[in-house]
């Protein structure tokens, strides 16, 4: 990425309907879209909620906070899953979105267990359009299931902003079940035309 501002660079991205990513081998961030795409719809039958999932949510097990620990999250979403599934999240790339998250565009939702950490998500957000990018939980730290609450809590704060789309970028069975779908390309650009002219719902911030 050689222009002068490549934070505008990746906001112009996400607004024509591509993402960034990274080689895992070389760390050099490209952009990428799909077709279809993955959205998740925040209709009242969007969301897929197990009984429970539902209960531990409820149950208050974790703490939900908004953007209170941005830079973990990227750090713990960077790691890679294993040999075959590296981190697309190089280190230029995730101070990429520190900066976005600086400015206010960028936003993590976390779970905490008493002090740990134990699971998040973060994403962007550009007026009624959240862009969902990465997850992770740490089972084995007591963050079962921390990853999906997290997304509930997402989920539910798009809806009460008023926020129109949110994006998946890519299908996988993990979110699936949660009531991901695949629609063409031709149809996320027409919705990400729609959702990104929302003046400001993503109003997103707050630490609670």
């Amino acid at each position: 990425m050689t222009a002068n501002d490549p934070i505008q660079i990746v906001l112009d991205g996400y607004r024509e309907g591509a993402f960034p990513m990274a080689d895992p081998d070389t760390g050099e961030i490209g952009f990428f879209s799909s077709d279809p795409r993955c959205i998740l719809p925040l209709d009242d039958g969007g969301l897929k909620v197990s009984k429970t999932l539902s209960r531990v949510h409820r149950s208050g097990k974790f703490k939900l906070v908004i953007n209170t620990a941005f830079e973990r999250v990227i750090t713990a979403c960077a790691q890679d899953r294993s040999p075959e599934n590296r981190s697309w999240i190089s280190s230029d790339l995730a101070q990429i979105y520190l900066e976005l998250h600086r400015r206010g565009h960028a936003h993590s939702v976390e779970a905490w267990l008493g002090d740990a950490l134990v699971g998040g998500l973060y994403g962007v957000a550009l007026g009624g359009a959240f862009f969902g990018e990465s997850m992770f939980s740490r089972p084995l730290e007591g963050g079962r299931d921390a990853s999906k609450v997290c997304l509930v809590s997402l989920v539910n704060r798009l809806r009460a902003r008023g926020f129109l789309l949110l994006d998946c970028q890519y299908a996988n069975p993990h979110i699936v079940s949660l009531g991901a779908i695949e629609i063409p390309a031709e149809d996320y650009l027409a919705r990400l035309a729609l959702a990104i002219h929302v003046p400001k719902a993503s109003s997103f911030g707050g630490e609670k």
